[in-house]
């Protein structure tokens, strides 16, 4: 591999991690339950930017199947995320705040 690619991957994963641990703290901080699930997402698509390199070259698994599970990793977090923005913490949230 690539040290380039490498050091790419590290600094996505890095700023991925960094705001999980904002989003956590907003969840404990103010306890809201939508910046939880930001938290959650965010983990998911971290995890998602290495682990297709990382089942390809140390698990062996062919690139087409190491690509797929990427995929649906990253997917995965952004489905959280979009539940953080429209589920109904959300919109019960909203309502409080516009009745």
């Amino acid at each position: 591999m690539h040290i380039e690619l490498v050091i790419a991957k590290l600094i996505t994963v890095g700023l991925g991690v960094l705001i999980t641990y904002q989003a956590y703290k907003g969840y404990r901080t103010y306890g809201s339950e939508p910046m939880l699930y930001v938290a959650i997402g965010f983990l998911f698509i971290s995890v998602g930017a290495v682990i297709e390199g990382v089942l390809f070259d140390v698990v062996g698994l062919s690139i087409f199947l190491a690509g797929t599970i990427q995929t649906g990793v990253v997917a995965l977090g952004m489905i959280v995320i979009l539940y953080s923005l429209y589920g109904p913490m959300s919109q019960t949230m909203d309502e409080e705040e516009h009745p």
